[in-house]
């Protein structure tokens, strides 16, 4: 290009140089070759992996002992059956339960007896009722639970199952079993109860509600609930299932957050806060160890060997922590060292469970990777991290301590049964939260404009959302494609009315809230046009293209883009009315300099211009048609044109960019790692092995797993082909 002179190429010669300028210097590749070779980083556990590893190691000793009665969960969701076991009781004197009469499944708990009872061989004086099963929780965070009656209540939740709460008592100190809501003596007015409780995602945790009646004029009960994100609303049968579950432990301590300026959680900053939340954790896991010591370590009252078994658990613990075996010094540190001179056993354990949970061993995920090859126990814990974001369990752990995995076929056999996880699946979750940048969003709107958009219809469409997303990810094909190409939403009544109020409404017997699948025939495209995200993706008066369409280039598309040279922010009111938001923005970005990276966004965002500030279709703005046309340039520097949403749908599933996009941003909250740091060509065969597979979600999952826990394998004969 002639000095001073860019005018002077033109046409295909231009193009040719700007594709040569993109190519060496600001391509992926190039930013490549400039920077040093990307390698696999030293980190310590994120601290939703710190929480679960928690969890899951005081599970591997209080669970492996639970027979289903006392809170063993079902094996899969089609052995569960949705809602919560109920038992109503005529009562007789203190007798609280005296003679069952009634046991059935209730899907919600918002009863009015009045002055009657639940059935008429029932007297209404004097009864109660017990509601009891497992808690699913989609989310990790705070969730809320109100309970309104005039009788007397409790709930507990998460609570240890003896196996002794049989009969409903007048106190609830037994231990393990303080209720989280304790209103047993009743006063005959109408009252409100509630509590607070930090929980895990994708976990399901005990519940049990207990109601009783004595001699007040009137009886009800309403049971409801707030989840993180969420709305009060009466707990239902999507959440709550028959089935038992035992008790996990939550280590709910206060933790700074992670470090997330590479674009995904990374366990790479370890400041005085962590430090402080790691050993105010450490102690209060320490303390629920021993509260439920005989449990845990497997001895009763009384019997002789009581401290060596603890001792023995000390050992255990620790192994189970460090992922491996321990070493001899570290088996006498534990099981001997600690003990000696100890005032009693319960004080050397407190110190060896202070010790272990602030080791490196156990905080760092892989303290010794510069060593030649992974041991059997590194490639499990590198799978388990990888899928449950957690240490492994005790059908791992044997595999790993019996070489079973070394060979292709002994891991992905393990991998088929890590799938199935529940675990996975919340994992998988959350890479769909944050790969879609709805973790934290504000979702108002003008209430003028659009009145029926509450708070309840922004948390129906968050279900909505992820139903949709585990249907297409957990279904048979899981076919990526359908994430962007199918034309159908989850609607109950409360969204078909605002969404579909054409549609004809369902007519089963289904409940209001019940979720159907509502076909829109091609006028929607997948997740581009969830109104979910059209909604979050929007001013709170009016649309968006800008907001749209930096979402699609970064996520969908998988384009870069740079920050702007300068920000300008969109002020609505500064343009005349008669405008439409495409004229607004096209004016707004009309600068060459902004036109850099706007020449790009605009054309996707125009695209979603039929879908209004609420996800609403519309043909017409200002009384005028709605032009979604445009015309996007790829980074082939070929011409697209897109007349709408279904056309950039068909783009962005059939463009390679946008599969390798993907497939990083899933590698990346898998592993926690760079995909370039196992492989210059990882990537790239990640992205084949996709095609290859018809683009199962589930597979390239199971592969990315395959290849991080493989990575250094050293020897022909155990090196795992993709």
């Amino acid at each position: 290009m002639p000095e001073d002179e860019p005018e002077a190429v033109l046409g295909t010669d231009a193009a040719k140089v700007a594709e040569f300028i993109f190519h060496e210097f600001y391509s992926p590749e190039a930013q490549e070759r400039r920077l040093p070779p990307p390698r696999i980083e030293l980190v310590r556990m994120t601290v939703p992996q710190y929480r679960n590893a928690v969890s899951d190691l005081i599970g591997l000793f209080s669970h492996s002992r639970s027979s289903r009665s006392e809170g063993k969960a079902a094996e899969s969701s089609d052995d569960l059956e949705y809602g919560l076991a109920a038992e109503y009781f005529q009562s007789k004197g203190m007798n609280k339960a005296d003679k069952l009469h009634i046991e059935r499944i209730d899907q919600t708990i918002d009863f009015d007896f009045e002055e009657g009872s639940p059935s008429e061989k029932i007297t209404p004086e004097q009864f109660s009722a017990i509601w009891q099963g497992a808690l699913i929780t989609k989310e990790t965070g705070y969730y809320e639970f109100r309970i309104s009656t005039q009788n007397g209540t409790r709930l507990y939740l998460n609570a240890e199952n003896t196996g002794k709460r049989r009969k409903m008592r007048d106190d609830s100190s037994l231990l393990g079993q303080r209720a989280i809501i304790d209103a047993w003596v009743s006063s005959g007015k109408m009252r409100e109860h509630t509590a607070r409780v930090f929980l895990l995602g994708g976990r399901h945790y005990p519940i049990r509600l207990e109601f009783f009646k004595y001699k007040e004029k009137t009886a009800s009960i309403k049971f409801e609930w707030k989840p993180p994100h969420g709305t009060w609303g009466l707990l239902d049968d999507r959440f709550v299932h028959t089935g038992a579950a035992p008790r996990t432990y939550v280590a709910s301590a206060p933790f700074p957050a992670d470090d997330r300026s590479a674009g995904y959680e990374r366990g790479s900053a370890v400041s005085p806060g962590w430090h402080e939340a790691v050993t105010q954790a450490a102690i209060a896991t320490a303390t629920e160890i021993i509260d439920r010591l005989p449990r845990l370590a497997k001895f009763e009252e009384g019997d002789s060997n009581r401290i060596e078994k603890i001792r023995t658990f000390a050992a255990q613990f620790a192994a189970s922590a460090f992922r491996r075996p321990l070493s001899e010094p570290e088996k006498k540190l534990y099981q001997t060292k600690l003990f000696s001179g100890a005032e009693n056993p319960e004080a050397a354990l407190r110190r060896a469970v202070l010790l272990i949970l602030t080791s490196p061993n156990f905080l760092y995920l892989e303290p010794d990777r510069n060593q030649d090859a992974p041991s059997q126990h590194q490639i499990a814990a590198r799978l388990s991290f990888a899928l449950w974001d957690s240490i492994p369990d005790h059908e791992l752990s044997q595999a790993a301590a019996k070489g079973e995995l070394t060979t292709n076929a002994q891991i992905r056999s393990q991998l088929d049964r890590m799938m199935k996880d529940r675990r996975t699946k919340f994992k998988i979750q959350q890479f769909f939260h944050h790969w879609l940048e709805i973790e934290e969003r504000d979702m108002s709107k003008d209430k003028d404009l659009y009145p029926e958009f509450d708070e309840l219809v922004v948390s129906d469409l968050r279900h909505s959302l992820e139903m949709f997303i585990d249907q297409v990810v957990w279904s048979e094909s899981s076919d990526y494609r359908q994430l962007l190409l199918a034309d159908d939403l989850y609607l109950n009544d409360r969204l078909a009315a605002l969404y579909a109020p054409e549609k004809p409404k369902s007519e089963s017997k289904n409940p209001p809230q019940q979720f159907r699948s509502v076909s829109f025939s091609k006028q929607r495209a997948g997740i581009l046009t969830h109104p979910f995200l059209l909604s979050a993706f929007a001013y709170h008066d009016t649309t968006s293209p800008i907001h749209r369409g930096v979402f699609l280039t970064r996520n969908v598309i998988g384009r870069g883009l740079k920050p702007p040279p300068k920000a300008v922010a969109f002020k609505n009111e500064e343009f005349p009315d008669d405008l439409s938001m495409r004229e607004k923005i096209t004016l707004l970005t009309r600068d060459a300099a902004c036109m850099t990276c706007h020449s790009i966004i605009n054309p996707l965002g125009f695209a979603l211009e039929n879908f209004d500030a609420v996800g609403r279709w519309r043909n017409s703005e200002n009384d005028e048609p709605v032009d979604t046309t445009s015309e996007y340039i790829t980074l082939d520097g070929d011409s697209q044109q897109f007349r709408n949403a279904t056309d950039l749908a068909t783009f962005a599933v059939a463009s390679k960019v946008s599969h390798q996009a993907f497939v990083a941003h899933l590698f990346r909250h898998l592993v926690k790692q760079n995909p370039s740091a196992y492989g210059k060509e990882t990537l790239n065969d990640l992205r084949l092995h996709f095609s290859e597979e018809d683009f199962s979600i589930q597979k390239l999952v199971a592969e990315i797993a395959l290849i991080s826990a493989t990575h250094d394998v050293p020897s022909k004969s155990t090196k795992l082909a993709l």
